[in-house]
Protein backbone atom coordinates (compact mmCIF):
# COMPACT_ATOMS: atom_id res chain seq x y z
CA UNK A 1 0.00 0.00 0.00
CA UNK A 2 1.20 3.24 -0.93
CA UNK A 3 2.46 5.68 2.12
CA UNK A 4 0.05 9.17 1.53
CA UNK A 5 1.68 12.74 1.18
CA UNK A 6 -0.19 14.74 4.25
CA UNK A 7 2.40 18.12 3.68
CA UNK A 8 0.21 20.90 2.67
CA UNK A 9 1.51 22.64 0.03
CA UNK A 10 4.99 23.16 1.53
CA UNK A 11 7.80 24.54 -0.41
CA UNK A 12 10.76 21.83 -1.28
CA UNK A 13 13.82 22.27 1.35
CA UNK A 14 16.96 23.74 0.46
CA UNK A 15 19.56 20.99 0.94
CA UNK A 16 22.25 20.58 3.81
CA UNK A 17 25.00 19.66 1.76
CA UNK A 18 25.88 19.67 -1.78
CA UNK A 19 27.89 16.95 -3.25
CA UNK A 20 30.54 17.42 -5.15
CA UNK A 21 32.89 14.83 -7.83
CA UNK A 22 36.62 15.72 -7.29
CA UNK A 23 38.82 14.46 -9.50
CA UNK A 24 42.50 15.75 -9.61
CA UNK A 25 44.77 16.26 -12.96
CA UNK A 26 48.26 16.84 -11.69
CA UNK A 27 48.31 19.90 -9.03
CA UNK A 28 44.20 20.91 -9.70
CA UNK A 29 41.40 19.68 -8.47
CA UNK A 30 38.58 19.88 -10.56
CA UNK A 31 35.02 19.97 -8.72
CA UNK A 32 31.96 19.16 -10.24
CA UNK A 33 28.32 19.43 -8.40
CA UNK A 34 26.49 15.75 -8.45
CA UNK A 35 23.79 15.88 -5.89
CA UNK A 36 22.53 17.60 -2.63
CA UNK A 37 22.33 15.63 0.83
CA UNK A 38 19.12 16.36 3.37
CA UNK A 39 19.13 15.65 6.79
CA UNK A 40 16.26 12.96 8.33
CA UNK A 41 13.55 14.27 10.52
CA UNK A 42 14.92 11.85 13.49
CA UNK A 43 18.44 13.66 12.74
CA UNK A 44 20.04 10.24 12.70
CA UNK A 45 21.12 10.23 8.49
CA UNK A 46 21.14 12.24 5.98
CA UNK A 47 19.24 11.23 2.22
CA UNK A 48 21.67 11.40 -0.72
CA UNK A 49 20.26 12.22 -4.35
CA UNK A 50 22.48 12.16 -7.06
CA UNK A 51 21.91 13.50 -10.91
CA UNK A 52 24.68 12.16 -12.36
CA UNK A 53 27.05 8.41 -10.42
CA UNK A 54 30.69 9.61 -11.15
CA UNK A 55 33.11 6.41 -11.28
CA UNK A 56 36.03 8.03 -10.32
CA UNK A 57 37.25 10.74 -7.75
CA UNK A 58 35.39 11.46 -4.25
CA UNK A 59 32.78 13.01 -3.54
CA UNK A 60 32.25 15.72 -0.99
CA UNK A 61 29.51 17.27 0.68
CA UNK A 62 29.54 20.78 1.39
CA UNK A 63 27.57 23.18 3.26
CA UNK A 64 26.02 25.02 0.32
CA UNK A 65 27.22 29.31 0.14
CA UNK A 66 24.58 31.88 0.46
CA UNK A 67 25.02 33.48 -2.13
CA UNK A 68 25.85 30.73 -4.95
CA UNK A 69 23.13 29.33 -7.46
CA UNK A 70 21.79 25.90 -6.55
CA UNK A 71 22.58 24.73 -10.43
CA UNK A 72 25.84 26.19 -10.36
CA UNK A 73 28.86 23.06 -11.96
CA UNK A 74 31.54 24.27 -12.49
CA UNK A 75 35.49 23.70 -12.00
CA UNK A 76 37.75 24.98 -9.12
CA UNK A 77 41.15 24.93 -8.79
Amino acid sequence: MARENNTTNQSPKAPDYLAWNVTQKGDKSFWSKVGAAWLHKDRKGYTLQLETFPINGRIVLRLPLEDAPLDESEGRA
